[in-house]
């Protein structure tokens, strides 16, 4: 679909069991349309380096496979693909006449005051909502595909992508953002080549699965049963990971939070379900891969704000990415210690 199509769509298209006016929310990939009881989510007909939308065909499959890959951790929340069709001028979601111009994701709308982001900022996430979500997580991790070929130090590479930022970030978010980019890297190199044989043995044994691959508080509902969702189906390299990768995402956010007591508690209830660290250099690692998972939320952030749509936001964005340099810089000063 072009944009021309759903501002239409939004104006005066047709949605089931609707009454009221929709609402337009727009991510880089994705057209996500709020309606009454029901949420529409439309891939943007666009190709990156780590994704391919480009026609109505791969549209539709990953649309299948998003509903496919987030029914593994969610109940009753996305529900099907519907068509959107147009004619005479008209466009509708699952209508039966008309050419077909593109799929949409059709999820149950959730409370957005139930996410966890949300919750936490209030102050209203328990200990319970902790074990909960971590036994769920560690179940999921226990019976997910394993993964057994998988470039394992390609972690090294992405991790060292945010050199790209280094200057950009020295420019706008303070000079020290530099040194940190520059010293970060030293250390994950060194790190990553101490411990090649620890991530080879956790490929065989089985560590490495087709996760959810974007697992933070934004993206879980704390329902009376958790609920992550919005995993990644568009490239499956990003999902197939270590465990240790994947929770290392949540707990880093909820530090990042200040909420470090929440993410000790999910690390301990998870492994208490899936021993996922049984020696000390698994602890070490873990904390690499919260390095890692700090480094790519600076960089998303900083390219965010190169393309910001005005100063305050740029600014904001700006002031996210230097908070998780700070906290990349902390997770790297543990691991010199360590490897010194």
């Amino acid at each position: 679909m072009t944009r021309e199509q759903i501002n239409k769509l939004i104006v005066k298209g047709k949605f089931p069991q609707n009454r009221h006016q929709p609402e337009l929310v727009e991510t880089h990939i994705s057209w996500v349309i709020l309606c009454d009881e029901f949420v529409y989510k439309i891939k943007k007909p666009i190709i990156y380096s780590f994704l391919d939308f480009s026609t109505l065909e791969k549209r539709k499959y990953y649309c299948e496979r998003e509903v496919e890959l987030n029914k593994r951790l969610t109940e009753d929340i996305y529900l099907d693909v519907q068509t959107v069709r147009e004619t005479s001028g008209s466009i509708s979601i699952d209508g039966e006449e008309g050419d077909i111009v593109d799929y949409a994701v059709k999820m149950r709308k959730i409370d957005r005051a139930r996410q966890m982001d949300v919750l936490i900022v209030s102050n209203q996430v328990t200990t319970s909502d902790i074990k909960n979500l971590a036994e769920k997580v560690a179940a999921f991790h226990k019976t997910a595909t394993i993964i057994y070929k998988k470039d394992f130090l390609d972690v090294q590479n992405k991790f060292n992508d945010l050199d790209e930022e280094r200057e950009y970030l020295r420019e706008n978010a303070g000079s020290d953002s530099s040194g940190i980019i520059i010293r970060a890297i030293q250390i994950s190199n060194t790190f990553i080549e101490k411990n090649r044989e620890l991530l080879a043995n956790r490929l065989k044994k089985g560590f490495f699965r087709d996760c959810h691959g974007d697992l933070h508080s934004r993206n879980i509902f704390l329902l009376p049963s958790p609920q992550p969702f919005d995993c990644i189906e568009f490239n499956d390299d990003y999902r197939q990971i270590d465990v240790l990768n994947e929770i290392a995402f949540l707990c880093m956010d909820l530090d990042a939070f200040g909420r470090k007591d929440l993410s000790d508690l999910f690390l301990t209830f998870y492994n208490n379900v899936f021993p996922s660290i049984t020696t000390e250099d698994e602890r070490w690692l873990f904390v690499y891969y919260k390095s890692y998972r700090s480094n790519i939320r600076a960089k998303v952030n900083s390219l965010r704000a190169r393309s910001a749509a005005n100063n305050d936001e740029r600014k904001g964005l700006l002031a996210e990415a230097k908070k998780y340099l700070y906290l990349m810089d902390s997770y790297i000063n543990m691991l010199y210690k360590h490897l010194m």
